[in-house]
C-alpha cells in the first residue's frame, strides 16, 4: 500500500515484523532507540574483547580532539551527558590514567601517553571496522539521507525552544 507523498499517516504500533509497505506508520521512537540499542551493544561488545569501553573511548577523543589540552574538569563536563551517571567520566579519566594512557600535566591539565595515543588509534580502527558492519547495504546517500530526516524531526520537535513554534 503505497502512500502518496505528503500524507499524514496514522501511528501504528511498533512491529519490528511490519512489511515495508507499513513502515510509514511506524513509530520513529521505536525504531531508534532499537537502532542506538542495537549499534551500541555491538560496539560494546567489540571494544569488550580488547579490554576498553566506549566511555574510556570518548575520553581518548576529547583528550586527543582540542587545539589545547583539557583540564579533568573540562572532559568530564563535556562528556557528562553521554554517559550512564554523573559520576562515570570521572572514573574513566582515573581509570585511563592508572592504565597509564593519559598523565596529568603540572598545569593541571590532561594528554595522551604515547600507549593513550596507541589505544586511541587501535579504537579508532575497531569503531571503523564495526561502522563498516552497521552500514553494510547501504549508500552514503542512503546514510545522508536518513540523517536529515531525523535532523529534521529533532528540529520540528525543538524548534526555537518555545511550545508551538517548530522550526
Amino acid at each position: 500500500m503505497e502512500l502518496p507523498i505528503g500524507t499524514t499517516t496514522d501511528q501504528a504500533p511498533a512491529n519490528p515484523a511490519v512489511t515495508e509497505d507499513m513502515l510509514a506508520a511506524q513509530p520513529v521512537g521505536y525504531w531508534c532507540g532499537l537502532t542506538h540499542a542495537t549499534v551500541t551493544r555491538h560496539l560494546r561488545d567489540a571494544m569488550a574483547k580488547i579490554d576498553v569501553t566506549q566511555p574510556q573511548y570518548w575520553v581518548l577523543n576529547r583528550v586527543n580532539g582540542g587545539p589545547t589540552a583539557p583540564s579533568r574538569e573540562e572532559v568530564v563536563a563535556q562528556l557528562t551527558h553521554l554517559a550512564d551517571g554523573p559520576h562515570e567520566i570521572a572514573r574513566i579519566v582515573d581509570q585511563l590514567l592508572h592504565r597509564a594512557w593519559l598523565r596529568i600535566d603540572d598545569g593541571r591539565c590532561l594528554h595522551l601517553t604515547d600507549a593513550g595515543e596507541a589505544a586511541r588509534a587501535r579504537l579508532r580502527e575497531l569503531a571503523t571496522e564495526v561502522r563498516a558492519v552497521v552500514h553494510q547495504g547501504i549508500s552514503d546517500e542512503e546514510y545522508v539521507a536518513a540523517l536529515k530526516v531525523l535532523r529534521k524531526m529533532v528540529a520540528n520537535v525543538e524548534g526555537d525552544g518555545a511550545p508551538g513554534n517548530p522550526s
